[in-house]
């Protein structure tokens, strides 16, 4: 598994607050000044991210498999794609972003199977750093009952086995050389986001 210096990613279940961290984590280095840095999402805002954001909220109905390629296609545009991840890592800048690879071999491992996910996600690079922001999908889900509207995947069975999946997968990376934090997402959003600063802080970008 090839590893992106410079690269740091959150991944988690539903309600784990990765959108709520990396907008956390955005303002504070724009207040420490440097390292430069590029913080981004998936799915994209490009094309093919806002068709996956129309199934994800069941706007339109697309196959299980064919999302999982749509998801796989969406991420090679933002790996290599200009202004992505590589041009902006190469630059020496500081890319963190809300979820990756990891994201696909769990949600569409858990409805497609494994193989699918893992064949088309294989040569995706992986992050220097991940971080894994654990939740009981009970809590989870407590914190998203006052959301206008559920996406696909926001329900208590499937979630419970999004956690199971994660936790199952982050040896494989560590076992291939990514840094691997788990942070207890029940936690207040100020502790999580001073854990979070504390780990990325210490990335090999913040000593150049």
């Amino acid at each position: 598994m090839d590893i992106i210096s410079n690269f740091a990613v959150f991944e988690g279940g539903d309600g784990s607050g990765t959108t709520t961290q990396l907008a956390i984590l955005s303002e504070r280095l724009k207040k420490a000044k440097k390292p430069a840095f590029f913080s981004t999402f998936e799915p994209t805002e490009g094309q093919i991210g806002k068709l996956i954001r129309r199934a994800l909220k069941n706007e339109i109905t697309i196959k299980p498999e064919t999302l999982a390629f749509l998801f796989a296609a969406d991420r090679n545009e933002h790996l290599h794609g200009e202004n992505g991840i590589l041009a902006h890592a190469a630059r020496g800048e500081l890319v963190v972003c809300d979820r990756y690879a990891m994201s696909s071999l769990v949600y569409q491992g858990i409805e497609c199977g494994d193989e699918l996910p893992l064949s088309l996600n294989s040569r995706f690079p992986a992050p220097e750093t991940l971080i894994f922001l654990d939740i009981d999908p009970e809590i989870a889900l407590a914190r998203m009952k006052n959301r206008t509207s559920r996406e696909i995947y926001e329900y208590r069975e499937f979630q419970s086995k999004v956690r199971e999946k994660y936790i199952s997968l982050l040896e494989k990376y560590r076992s291939a050389g990514v840094r691997v934090e788990t942070i207890d997402a029940s936690k207040s959003v100020q502790e999580i986001g001073d854990q979070v600063w504390s780990i990325i802080s210490q990335m090999p970008i913040f000593n150049t």
